[in-house]
């Protein structure tokens, strides 16, 4: 059943690879105009070239305000009102606690969380202006289960969906809906990054089947999550078949949390 984003426009964060790149698609595949945005060129460019006329590439770094203010009024100058954002835009740093540096938690919560804030302030002042909008935050399911070696993470991804929740409260009543999706193992470069190298088939079995020794469950649909099974959930809520859901985070992970 189609999403109905005909004639939409949308900007996406994180859209050189991975799930971000999933999202540009699938937006495009049901009619929106997307400005693809990232912190390098080469990633969007190419999503530029694949989809001529109905992507256009912006490098963003998202830590910077004045940029994410920048190019979210460029992209509205140049295609029309934005309906739609997604923050997909994130760093991962896998330490212990006790071994993790002060700027390797900056680093993380600068893009993660302050990130975030920035360019949903931008899209949030100018849609409420006209009444309407969507504004997805692509956090994770670490937000809401701890995770060994993962602590500033998952803190600053529970941090982006408190903060998108408080803003979808805000704005609910300028007709502003606000929502995360919260996805669990997704294939793509981050996953692989945690995997031993050499061991890949090894490292994905033993992510699907849990890891006791680090306390952590497995998945039981028996599988990693492709990252267009993100996009999907994404377009949903930022579609109109979502229009009377707001401040809600959905867990795409498999039921790899058990919903705790």
């Amino acid at each position: 059943m189609s999403a109905g984003l005909d004639g939409r426009i949308a900007l996406v964060t994180g859209a050189g690879q991975g799930i971000g790149a999933a999202v540009v698609t699938a937006l495009v595949a049901e009619g929106a105009r997307v400005v693809a945005t990232d912190r390098t060129a080469e990633g969007v460019t190419a999503l530029a070239a694949e989809h001529p006329g109905r992507v256009t590439a912006r490098t963003l770094d998202v830590t910077d305000a004045a940029d994410a203010e920048a190019v979210v009024g460029e992209a509205e100058a140049a295609l029309g009102p934005l309906d739609i954002a997604v923050n997909v835009a994130g760093v991962l740093c896998h330490a212990d606690v006790v071994d993790l540096a002060d700027e390797e938690w900056a680093a993380v919560f600068a893009v993660n969380s302050t990130g975030v804030f920035h360019v949903s302030r931008a899209a949030a002042r100018r849609m409420t202006a006209r009444g309407r909008g969507s504004i997805v935050t692509v956090a994770s399911n670490a937000a809401g289960v701890p995770r060994a070696g993962l602590s500033a993470y998952a803190a600053s991804k529970a941090a982006a969906v408190m903060f998108t929740k408080c803003l979808g409260l805000e704005v609910a009543g300028h007709g502003v809906r606000c929502n995360t999706v919260s996805p669990g193992s997704t294939l793509t470069d981050m996953q692989r990054a945690l995997w031993t190298r050499g061991q890949e088939a090894a490292s994905a079995r033993r992510v699907i089947e849990g890891d006791l020794a680090s306390y952590r469950t497995g998945i039981p649909l028996g599988r990693i999550a492709d990252p267009a099974d993100i996009a999907d959930a994404v377009v949903f809520l930022a579609s109109d078949r979502a229009r009377h859901i707001t401040m809600h985070d959905l867990y795409v992970d498999g039921g790899a949390t058990l919903r705790a």
